[in-house]
């Protein structure tokens, strides 16, 4: 298992260079960044060129990156066009972000996984049509009208819950927005859930846990429901990169100022240290999510083995 970690680390280098290569270079496209300080005010020339020193904007956009990749082993993102260094910015962005992001994984995890089994169970029924209708109206329903609707009913309509986020927002707080976020992968982790309980509940060893008489509780937990979350832990470790970085919608909505929110700023003002600051960071929680997700299969499955 020890070297099996090690070579995945060795793995993720290239990648992660590759990631941040392709990032650094889309962001540089998307405008000069000095000419958008200033609006629509055109710059001096002699103080554009200083802030271009300054910021390395002078140099090849090969430096840049060299620079870049310097700056990030030894934890200097670089320096936002506001003056603040990006670490302060994510200090402030990512624990935010981070809670709301859990919040929407604990209930697509808990109710996508407990709606998949019932449908899984009960395939062709009543029951197995109705979760399919519905997590096909979840996937069809774009997460910024879901989000504007729920705010509207439950916020304003009701008065049930708060319809914008407070800066310094607890776990309840978040629990509306992390219900929007998660909408669309919970109908996912449903069906994923339901597809791989309607397939292993034929297989062998299930057939011969019920032919040995254990309840019907202990056959769905131990044998048919382990072995089935291998394809769902998959997809709930590459989605928790994509909810950190898909929250540009919810944190807008609800006025949460996250990561989503920084992303969102960056790049209508062309803040490229911040753009590239934010999605660096994310690239790695994203591959780190991956080699968790990874050393959980054996834990899942008692076949794989990884040497």
């Amino acid at each position: 298992m020890g070297r099996y970690v090690v070579r995945r680390l060795l793995q993720m280098v290239p990648v992660f260079a590759g990631t941040t290569f392709l990032v650094f270079f889309m962001a540089h496209a998307l405008g000069d960044p000095v000419a958008a300080l200033f609006g629509d005010r055109a710059p001096d020339p002699a103080t554009a060129a200083r802030i271009r020193a300054e910021l390395h904007l002078d140099e090849p956009l090969g430096t840049q990156y060299l620079l870049h990749m310097g700056g990030i082993l030894t934890g200097d993102l670089g320096t936002a066009f506001n003056g603040r260094p990006v670490t302060e910015l994510m200090a402030d962005a990512f624990p935010v972000t981070l809670r709301l992001t859990l919040v929407a994984l604990v209930i697509e995890t808990a109710a996508g996984i407990a709606l998949g089994v019932a449908a899984g169970l009960r395939r062709g029924h009543r029951a197995d049509t109705a979760v399919l209708a519905a997590t096909l109206l979840l996937i069809s329903v774009p997460t910024f009208v879901s989000g504007h609707l729920l705010q509207y009913l439950l916020g304003v309509e009701w008065n049930l819950v708060a319809p914008a986020v407070p800066t310094d927002a607890s776990l309840t707080d978040l629990l509306l927005p992390g219900l929007v976020l998660a909408l669309v992968s919970l109908a996912y982790v449903t069906r994923l859930t339901r597809a791989s309980i309607a397939e292993n509940i034929r297989t062998d060893h299930v057939r011969t846990a019920v032919a040995k008489g254990l309840p019907r509780r202990r056959v769905v937990t131990h044998h048919l429901l382990r072995n089935s979350l291998v394809p769902v832990v998959t997809f709930l470790g590459a989605d928790l990169g994509v909810l950190m970085g898909g929250a540009v919608v919810t944190e807008r909505i609800f006025n949460i100022h996250g990561v989503g929110f920084q992303l969102h700023q960056g790049v209508l003002r062309q803040n490229t240290p911040t753009v590239v600051g934010f999605v660096t960071v994310l690239v790695l929680v994203f591959l780190l999510a991956n080699l968790l997700v990874d050393l959980l299969y054996a834990v899942l499955d008692p076949r794989i083995r990884h040497v």
